[in-house]
């Protein structure tokens, strides 16, 4: 198939607050004009805030890589997702205690400890191939199947579980519930509301929040037992609980392990789940490139980390996968102080909105933008742009702590699920982007699974 990878139809330019809202909580991306695939900066205007969309490359790395503290994480984020991280989770936190606490989380996730956690990723890999090759010939929800992997990967390396154990499951379970239930802005996103009045979430979204919490805190509770008495396994939870902060000498309270622990299946499940359903849709409409991956795949021999350095093909498919379809489409800044970009005076408390969806398919920026394309990644274009115009993780100092891990995580789930195996499209079914708490399909993704 030559096509080019599904994209959602944008707005006109033009629409009135009460069709922008009804669509930005409908689907983000839709939800935005056309000309911000072109644009270097764009401006919006409404009786309650103003907002500033940001694509030049030397001003996104001003806000994200330069002066951080200027534009930190705006609270209007946190709006949709408190339900289920809390009010201390390291993606909503600012200042001194985000700091504190990526001093505690960040040592867990460096390269040597990332290693330690390879043969548990392997062993999540090697259990979504068998769990496929069990469904020979039929036409799979891919995304409901990389949703089950990826839990199945953060279990394992997080609490030493798989994703069949009881708890684990119960999670996984009501947290598919969620994700379908809840954007990732709710309406308070975009009007200032006060701190007393409520907040609009579905009953359904408020609810299976609660579990998930519920869920969480009985695993962090067991864990802080499993340490004192000196029977916990050396995975990522007791690295991080264990961790102490270099300056306070303090570790994370079990109210803020909950927290941390709710952020990281939101960021180490969802996320991925996302881009490795987006990446098989992509290789099954490229058949080539997934029979290359496929090659790279039978060079494995083990669960040892330096046989990622095999599959070089495969990352640059995940990584263009990742450019495509970024799990986050949209961050928001909040500036502290008035600013001037392009000329253009910028009030104090304006919203700053880095997009990677329009960033990664910026007309000026990308040969052939919308296109997939693993070899760009070789190109000067491509390698310039990984420099300045593609940021799947965030960039700078709140780039995401489990960057690195998703990156292998990705990379070695697709080359275990296409070893043996093969995705066929459907031509019929052409999935469409949407922004839940990820870019998913509208529908989900329909792939038929037949033996290489």
């Amino acid at each position: 198939m030559t096509d080019l990878p599904p994209k959602p139809e944008s707005r006109p330019d033009k629409v009135s607050l009460w069709r922008y809202a009804k669509l930005f909580r409908q689907d983000i991306l839709s939800a935005q004009p056309e000309r911000l695939y072109r644009a270097w900066m764009a401006e919006f205007r409404t009786p309650f805030f103003r907002s500033y969309l940001v694509n030049q490359p030397d001003l996104v790395r001003r806000i994200l890589k330069e002066r951080p503290d200027d534009f930190p994480k705006s609270n209007r984020i946190a709006e949709g997702l408190k339900p289920l991280l809390g009010e201390n989770s390291v993606f909503l936190t600012n200042g001194e205690t985000w700091k504190r606490q990526r001093r505690i989380i960040d040592p867990a996730f460096e390269g040597g400890r990332l290693k330690e956690t390879f043969p548990a990723m392997w062993d999540a890999a090697e259990a979504a191939a068998h769990r496929l090759a069990k469904r020979i010939d039929d036409v799979v929800e891919i995304e409901e199947e990389t949703s089950h992997a990826a839990a199945d990967v953060i279990f394992r390396t997080l609490f030493s579980i798989p994703i069949d154990h009881a708890i684990a499951r119960d999670v996984f379970t009501e947290f598919k519930a969620y994700q379908r239930s809840q954007p990732i802005m709710n309406i308070a996103a975009l009007l200032p509301l006060p701190r007393w009045m409520p907040r609009l979430f579905r009953k359904s979204t408020k609810t299976s929040a609660v579990k998930i919490r519920a869920l969480i805190t009985e695993l962090t509770k067991q864990r802080a037992e499993e340490i004192v008495q000196g029977t916990a396994p050396q995975d990522l939870a007791t690295k991080i609980m264990t961790q102490v902060d270099p300056q306070t000498g303090e570790t994370f309270s079990q109210a803020e392990m909950v927290d941390q622990v709710a952020i990281f299946f939101l960021a180490g499940h969802e996320t991925s789940a996302s881009a490795l359903a987006w990446s098989l849709y992509l290789l099954a409409t490229h058949p080539e490139w997934q029979d290359k991956v496929a090659a790279e795949a039978h060079s494995l021999t083990g669960p040892d980390f330096s046989q990622l350095s095999k599959l070089k093909v495969t990352r640059d498919v995940f990584r263009e996968a990742l450019r495509l379809y970024p799990p986050v489409p949209m961050m928001v800044r909040s500036g502290r102080k008035p600013e001037r970009f392009r000329d253009r005076a910028i009030p104090a408390g304006a919203q700053m909105v880095l997009s990677p969806w329009h960033l990664h398919r910026h007309t000026r920026l990308w040969d052939n933008p919308d296109g997939f394309d693993p070899a760009r990644w070789g190109t000067d274009n491509g390698k310039q742009n990984s420099r300045d115009a593609y940021m799947p993780f965030s960039a700078g100092a709140r780039v995401c702590t489990g960057a690195g891990f998703a990156m292998v995580e990705g990379v070695l789930l697709l080359a275990h699920i296409l070893k043996d195996l093969k995705v066929v499209a459907i031509p019929s079914e052409i999935p469409v982007p949407v922004a839940h708490l990820t870019v998913r399909s509208r529908s989900g993704i329909r792939l038929r699974i037949v033996r290489r």
